[in-house]
Formats: structure tokens, sequence, C-alpha cells
């Protein structure tokens, strides 16, 4: 079976190595342009392609898939594998290949469809999560489910670390999906509609604190948003980027602002939030490298 493989960041890399690893014949690799990146805005290419050109496979990067026809009628693929690609597939290229076009999606379908699910899931606080291969249609993300694999969602998980477990679940989870394919076991249950939910893409702006939530709330958004865009705020003035934190008291303190750093101790910056308080444990304020909030406070205060 010939496969086109679309897919961009690392996830996908990591999804088509396994792809490559267990046999399958990976004709070729659409993914996309190459992107100016790091502080030098240095023209790099996608984990995608790194990995393709290190195993020869042809790498096609089209600003646009309504004018690809041709080239996917040459490459003639049985079946489209779609891995956090960033474009909408048209309908004309779903519909080529004898298989369809299957995709990899880093959630629990119908929930948290789109673009971010991963940080949608922390930032929502479930507790379990995972990932679910599914036949693509037009609409986003709301074709068959084939298969589904959960996984714990735990406390201390980030936007990273989360990411991680999916990549190894989520290649595995590839295979023996297209095995399934390849004999005609593949099974196919439509989506609850009704249930769906959304993640779309994230903008910087999103990750401002909103010091009136729950504390509960507050510690899942700077989870959800480390590594990136990261958690950022204001304390008293200062700018500041939060990567970790711990929950402090689990009562509102009458009279204090949301926001208020009201102590500065060995468990960290405390600050008030709509329902208790929030250790501020791992930061980086402007022109300092990350650092604990102990290694911040030694010779700087918020106070």
């Amino acid at each position: 079976m010939r496969i086109l493989f679309m897919g961009t960041p690392e996830i996908a890399a990591e999804c088509l190595k396994t792809i490559c690893e267990a046999g399958f014949d990976v004709a070729a690799v659409f993914t996309q342009p190459d992107r100016p990146k790091g502080r030098r805005m240095v023209l790099t290419p996608p984990p995608v392609k790194e990995y393709a050109q290190s195993r020869s496979i042809d790498v096609y990067q089209p600003l646009k898939l309504s004018k690809s026809m041709d080239i996917i009628s040459e490459i003639d693929p049985d079946l489209i594998v779609v891995v956090a690609y960033g474009k909408i597939l048209p309908a004309k290229v779903l519909d080529y290949p004898k298989y369809g076009a299957v995709n990899l999606h880093a959630s629990l379908l119908p929930r948290h469809r789109g673009a971010a699910p991963i940080q949608a899931a922390i930032i929502a606080g479930d507790k379990t999560g995972g990932v679910a291969t599914m036949y693509m249609t037009p609409e986003l993300d709301a074709g068959d489910i084939i298969f589904m694999e959960e996984t714990p969602i735990y406390d201390n998980d980030t936007a990273s670390t989360l990411h991680d477990r999916y990549v190894d679940i989520g290649g595995k989870l590839l295979v023996r999906t297209i095995n399934a394919i390849e004999q005609g076991s593949a099974p196919r249950t439509p989506q609850d509609h009704s249930l769906a939910t959304y993640a779309p893409i994230i903008k910087k702006e999103d990750a401002e604190i909103d010091w009136s939530k729950s504390s509960v709330e507050i510690r899942n958004h700077i989870r959800g948003y480390n590594p990136w865009p990261v958690a950022y705020c204001e304390l008293n003035g200062q700018p500041i980027k939060i990567y970790d934190s711990t929950i402090g008291q689990k009562e509102a303190l009458p009279g204090v602002e949301p926001g208020t750093v009201i102590a500065e101790e060995e468990n960290g910056i405390e600050v008030a939030t709509g329902d208790g308080t929030l250790f501020v444990t791992e930061l980086q304020v402007p022109g300092k490298r990350r650092m604990t909030a102990q290694d911040f406070l030694r010779g700087n205060s918020f106070l």
C-alpha cells in the first residue's frame, strides 16, 4: 500500500518515523513551507521534511493543496495519512486514494476538535486524554473514529510532557490503524457531534493570566501554555512569565485584590487568586533566564 504522509511538526515527524520503521511504503511527504525561526529568523525546514530527507523520501511543500492534484496523481497513493499538517484538505484530495485519508488527532474525539487539543485538555482540567485515528471528512475532525487510546493526564503534566506521551501512543496507533485498513478490518464509529468541543489555534495573548479565576484554573492555565507561548502577567507592575506553580491557601482573602503578591517564601511567590492563593515556583522576567522562585528571590522581589 502506497502512503502519502502529510504532517509538519515534531509529533508528525516522530509518527512518520514509526510508520517507516514498521515497514510501510511511504511514497512521498507533504509538509508546510520552510519558515524563519529563532532570533535571527533563519529559514528552517519543518521536522517532517528533515526526517523524510534523511530517508530519501520525496518532499513537497505546496502553498495550496487545491492546486496539487497533478502531484498527488503522480504519487498515486492508496492512503493519505495526516498528522498535524496545518492545512485543510479539500474534498478532491480526500477522495483520491483508494482507502481515503486518515488522521491522527491528539484528543479523545469528539472532545477538543481543532488545532490545540493537548493544551485544551490540560487547561480544561481533564483527568483523561488520549489520541484517536479517524477517517477524514471536509468538516474539521468530524470523521468516523477508527481507534482511540486513553492515557491519564497527571496533575504535573504540561503541554510538553503530554505531547511527548502522545507521540509514543500515536505512532503505535497509526501502525495499528494502517494494518487494519490494509487487512480490511478497520472499524468505523460515528462521532456524537452534540458532544463536540473545540480547541482553536493558540495566540500569544491567550496565555495572559486572569487572577480572578480559581487557583486550580490558573494552575491548569500555566501548565497548558508550557512550553509555548508561556503564561504571563504583571505582578505589582513587573512583567513575568510563569512556568510552574503550586496551590496555596484554599479560601479567598477578604479585601485582597486577585493578582496581589502577598508573600515571598521558601514555597515560592504567593499570589492572591479568586478563591485563595497560588505559589509561583518557576518564572522568567525580562532579560533574565528561566529560574526557580527561590533563585529569583535571592536578589529580587515583587513586594
